[in-house]
């Protein structure tokens, strides 16, 4: 099912882990920030016969924005990059950039490691090769936290994601690789976890993201990731009693745990720093409350401008059948608004159709949407 609304090959990978800075600069030929130069037109760019592989680096960037979260991670992120094809040998052309999010349990190497779940410099690769996709950079962070994934929020507990990606980790990479350093030329994608992350950071930061792609997105509904059943409020609860079993836990109460940590945050509570959700076996509403503010369908009505400024599409799997029933509100509160968007359900579950929809629909959508890349 597609809903569109209009309104009225195998590689040799090389992977480098450096520190933010200068031997990044040096070593890939990066641009000073005041040098943006035009979009330009779109034309092929010659490659040589070995030129047809991308790089992938991992960077530590630092998140100021993360500087003292609760949890206790780590504000020094690891960040995959990929540069694409010619992106050495091209020393004055400048990339558009799609910034990937990841999802729950998951980090940047689920998409540039070793065993990934979808192999996305391969498929860059190969898109750009084949002409489905142009030249661009890919960008993922690990935002993989104590308590398996931040939900690229905002909070004392968590820290403040939404800033560290839309400002401090755009900042970071516009100054140490080759970008077109504009909205138009920045996309911003995301699974999962991710799909709430870009659905979230992106309707609220238009000036920064010109396109984005939802895949599956969790998390978008008031229901979503909290424990609503006898059996899980007690697991819910007997985890708080013992906070240090937390690898032992059920999938279903991590990702209860994360989501009270980053949209119920309460620095007066430790050791977990979240007002919970459940208590005694009953649901405490107006922590619910508090939590439902941070949800999309309950934001989006606030965003309906910013949102006809983008480029816009999202899809799932018809088996996920959850988040296809809260994508498929989605779709109609933007067409109710008349907001230009694409919708399509496909065949499989929350997980199966990633790299496929990866290569045939993500990196195309960019493609399309996403200013070209400048310079020779």
């Amino acid at each position: 099912m597609r809903s569109t609304s209009q309104g009225k090959g195998t590689k040799k990978r090389t992977t480098a882990v450096v520190l933010a800075g200068l031997l990044v600069a040096l070593s890939l030929g990066a641009a000073a920030p005041q040098s943006a130069g035009p979009a330009g037109r779109d034309k092929p760019v010659a490659r040589a016969a070995d030129d047809t592989t991308g790089t992938v680096l991992r960077v530590k960037v630092h998140g100021k924005s993360l500087e003292g979260n609760l949890e206790g991670d780590s504000p020094d992120r690891d960040v995959s990059v990929y540069l694409p094809p010619g992106y050495k040998s091209h020393p004055h052309r400048r990339y558009p950039v799609m910034y990937m999010l990841h999802g729950f349990t998951n980090t940047d190497l689920s998409y540039f490691g070793d065993d990934p779940i979808a192999d996305l410099d391969a498929i860059a690769d190969r898109t750009i090769g084949n002409g489905t996709a142009r030249d661009m950079i890919i960008v993922t962070p690990n935002a993989m936290t104590v308590y398996g994934g931040s939900n690229y929020s905002s909070g004392a507990t968590t820290g403040d994601w939404e800033t560290f990606v839309s400002q401090e980790l755009v900042s970071y990479v516009d100054r140490r690789f080759r970008t077109v350093p504009k909205a138009k030329a920045r996309g911003l994608a995301g699974h999962s976890m991710g799909g709430y992350g870009a659905m979230r950071i992106g309707m609220k930061h238009p000036g920064v993201f010109s396109s984005l792609y939802i895949m599956s997105s969790c998390c978008i509904d008031a229901k979503s990731n909290i424990p609503s059943t006898p059996a899980a409020m007690a697991a819910f609860e007997a985890f708080q009693e013992r906070p240090d079993d937390y690898t032992e836990v059920p999938q279903n109460i991590r990702t209860a745990v994360a989501a009270a940590a980053a949209w119920a945050p309460n620095p007066d509570k430790p050791p977990l720093y979240y007002d919970s959700p459940v208590r005694n076996g009953e649901l405490q509403e107006p922590v619910i409350a508090r939590m439902t503010t941070n949800r999309p369908l309950a934001m989006v009505d606030q965003y309906v401008n910013n949102l006809r400024k983008q480029h816009i599409a999202f899809d799932v799997g018809d088996q996920d059948t959850n988040i296809r029933a809260n994508l498929t509100e989605f779709d109609r509160i933007l067409t109710s608004y008349d907001v230009p968007h694409s919708f399509e359900v496909y065949p499989g579950n929350h997980v199966s159709g990633i790299p496929d929809r990866l290569e045939h629909n993500v990196l195309p959508f960019f493609a399309k949407h996403l200013a070209k890349a400048s310079g020779r």
